[in-house]
């Protein structure tokens, strides 16, 4: 799987079972609503993505490349996605991005379990 931020690959590949890709439908709020008669009326304003993305254990270099890809407040992300069949670029933002404690191995810091939510703007 192959995914990139601005155009630049992802240190690291996510851990298997941790990329998941939701698929949001954004109604106008005031718009959307449910008569007496029970019929739900929507007006739906766009279709969003938001992805969940899990990373196994990274060497401080490679976390700290992730971290810095995703620094401004929007990017663009490549990944597969499920709707559209194909690998696709999307304008993202990214929520609270934590990593567990780290630890010391041959000298070298890693962070295990790195978690992050990116939604599509």
């Amino acid at each position: 799987m192959l995914l990139r931020i601005n155009g630049v690959e992802i240190a690291a590949y996510p851990a298997p079972g941790e990329f998941k890709v939701t698929i949001l439908d954004l109604d106008d709020a005031d718009a959307t609503t449910r008569t007496a008669d029970g019929t739900f009326h929507r007006d739906r304003v766009a279709v969003k993505r938001q992805i969940e993305i899990g990373f196994p254990a990274l060497p401080m270099n490679k976390i700290s490349a992730v971290l810095q890809a995703m620094s401004n407040p929007f990017f663009d992300f490549y990944y597969p996605d499920p709707m559209d069949g194909g690998y696709v670029t999307k304008r993202m933002y990214v929520g609270n991005r934590p990593a567990a404690v780290p630890f010391e191995k041959d000298g070298i810091l890693y962070w295990e379990g790195l978690q992050m939510t990116l939604t599509e703007q």
